[in-house]
Parts: C-alpha cells; sequence; structure tokens
C-alpha cells in the first residue's frame, strides 16, 4: 500500500486520541496513531562485534517511530490501549526454516506488522488481561490485513495458538 493509501484508511477516537482503523471486523478493532514504520537491521561485520551481528540476526526488524496502539475485542467488549516505542526490536513471525516454502520466512512483509504487536504482547501479557487467546486472534487478523492467505493464516494462528497453550504463554517469550 502506498503510503498516500494509508490517508484513505477510516480513523477512530479512543480517549481523546485518534487512531488509524487498520483492522475492523466482528471481533476486534486495531489502531495505531500512526503508520507502523518498521525497519530491517544491517549487519556489517567490519564494525560490528559478533554479540551484536547475533543480536541483529536474533531480531531482525525493529519500529522506526513510536506508535500507540489500540486494541478494542469486541467480543468481550474490552478496550486495551499502549504505546510501542521506537527501537522496538523483535524477530518478525517465529516460522521454523523447514516451513518457509509453505508459510513464508519470518520477515515476509505480510507478517511485518502482525508480528510487531503479537510480539509486544507477548513480551507485556498485562497489556491485554493476560488474555492469550485474543493475542492470538489480533495476530489473525492483522496478518488478514497483511493480505496473507486463508491457509498460511489458519496455520499460522494456530501454531502460535497451540504453542503458547503447551509452552509460550506464561513464559517469558512466546
Amino acid at each position: 500500500m502506498c503510503i498516500e493509501c494509508f490517508d484513505a484508511l477510516p480513523r477512530f477516537h479512543y480517549k481523546g486520541k485518534e487512531y488509524i482503523a487498520w483492522q475492523d471486523d466482528s471481533i476486534c478493532r486495531v489502531g495505531f496513531s500512526s503508520v507502523p514504520d518498521i525497519g530491517n537491521k544491517e549487519i556489517n561485520n567490519k564494525v560490528m562485534s559478533k554479540a551484536e551481528i547475533k543480536a541483529a540476526k536474533k531480531k531482525p526488524l525493529f519500529l522506526k517511530n513510536t506508535v500507540d496502539v489500540c486494541l478494542i475485542d469486541k467480543i468481550k467488549n474490552k478496550t486495551y490501549t499502549f504505546t510501542i516505542n521506537a527501537g522496538y526490536d523483535y524477530d518478525g513471525a517465529s516460522i521454523a526454516r523447514i516451513f518457509w516454502r509453505l508459510i513464508g520466512s519470518k520477515e515476509n512483509i505480510e507478517f511485518k506488522v502482525a508480528a510487531l504487536v503479537h510480539d509486544v504482547l507477548c513480551e507485556n501479557h498485562h497489556y491485554v488481561d493476560n488474555d492469550r487467546y485474543f493475542a492470538d486472534k489480533v495476530f489473525e487478523r492483522l496478518l488478514e490485513v497483511g493480505d496473507v492467505g486463508a491457509f498460511r493464516r489458519w496455520v499460522m494462528f494456530h501454531s502460535v495458538d497451540n504453542f503458547q497453550k503447551f509452552c509460550g504463554w506464561g513464559k517469558e517469550e512466546c
């Protein structure tokens, strides 16, 4: 989507703040105060230490701008707001390399916004009152907005949902 196209997205207000309605359906609404500007880290072994290179490979994506997020759970009639600060780095969609041909690599453009929000929610369960399923549904709905097809979206949603059920949500990261 071109930058000018984002101006055509509808807006909504919550507690005096304007949000871009990035996603809105009968399950949830996701709004951003501005368009998330996501960058890829660059590696240069001439100026970076091995530890810096390892860290950049582990979390190759970062948010360039600070974004306020508003999530509305339309099923439970709850609204959550939080801020993702510029410089936040994350690993993208956690997809095992063996499945890249089927699903895509973790840094695919279609996954970047969904993975950004989901990673923040996994690191900060309290942002959504520890509602793991809602966090996963937000991920799935944002994948749809990112133009991820129904089959890949289904596989990705059920992968993160089942992973978190058995070993993720109660841990430091999911």
